[in-house]
């Protein structure tokens, strides 16, 4: 399996400018919460100077922690820092997935009363499958209501690309995000899923081969890879330098580090 990255040469030697970062960049995966038992306290405040850092316009925020019905305080949170800073943030429920029905009523409630844009799973912490009878079933109500679904696609055990892309396969008609592209260790086996499963993308964030970014771009095209930071864990100035370093045209650039991201939350509030 591919590890190291080449870069895309020589010519593009890397540097602290942000030289050529198009206006209006979105950023489609940061995080904020104040999940103190976990040790991870990053509320809006401490996103919001990082995203100025980086000319950031707009962020896709999400929790550390899964919301469910019994404890819905996560999306709330995030709806609450979207209702506080409405330019700068749109929202994704992180939902623990299962049993029964309940987490797509839930997602409902976040998508149409709270107005998030996108439905974020994490199988590391709710230990389910991507292709679990419960991940197809809020899949599936994601894609009737028009928002993205964002994985944690790594190394860890259920996060791996080929196993997102069972679910991609069983819910062809959801946008299926592959967060982290495959982690360290899994990179081309993202490159090889997206290339089979038109109905998955992927995003930039914390992968650490900025010379993959074009890879996946000419592989599947500007239109299904996504900009994402994970900040604050991940600096996002790093994380954009990291785009600009991949040596996209100007167009793709332009698509990757916006106009993607743009389309998504425009598809998910016309479907309000």
């Amino acid at each position: 399996m591919h590890q190291s990255d080449p870069g895309p040469g020589p010519e593009y030697a890397f540097t602290d400018s942000l030289d050529g970062l198009p206006d209006g960049v979105i950023d489609f995966h940061a995080h904020i919460d104040e999940a103190h038992h976990l040790g991870w306290i990053d509320p809006p405040s401490k996103l919001l100077p990082l995203l100025d850092e980086a000319r950031i316009a707009v962020a896709a925020v999400m929790t550390y922690r899964d919301a469910s019905l019994q404890d819905p305080s996560p999306a709330r949170y995030v709806a609450d820092a979207v209702a506080a800073h409405p330019d700068r943030f749109v929202g994704f429920a992180r939902i623990f997935p299962g049993p029964g029905t309940h987490a797509a009523d839930l997602l409902e409630r976040c998508v149409l009363e709270w107005g998030m844009i996108g439905l974020k799973l994490h199988p590391v912490t709710n230990l389910q499958a991507p292709a679990d009878p419960a991940n197809v079933r809020i899949t599936h109500r994601a894609a009737e209501l028009g928002v993205p679904v964002l994985f944690h696609c790594g190394d860890e055990p259920n996060c791996t690309p080929h196993a997102i892309a069972a679910l991609a396969r069983l819910v062809p008609e959801a946008t299926i995000i592959l967060g982290h592209a495959g982690g360290y260790r899994h990179v081309d086996d993202a490159l090889d899923v997206v290339r089979e499963c038109p109905n998955l993308m992927i995003d930039t964030s914390a992968m650490p081969y900025p010379g993959r970014i074009a890879d996946f771009v000419g592989a599947i095209g500007p239109e299904r890879v996504i900009f994402g930071s994970d900040g604050p864990g991940a600096p996002p100035r790093l994380e954009v330098r990291k785009v600009l370093y991949a040596g996209l045209r100007d167009d793709a650039l332009e698509l990757v580090l916006r106009d993607n991201a743009k389309r998504l939350i425009e598809i998910a509030r016309s479907a309000r």
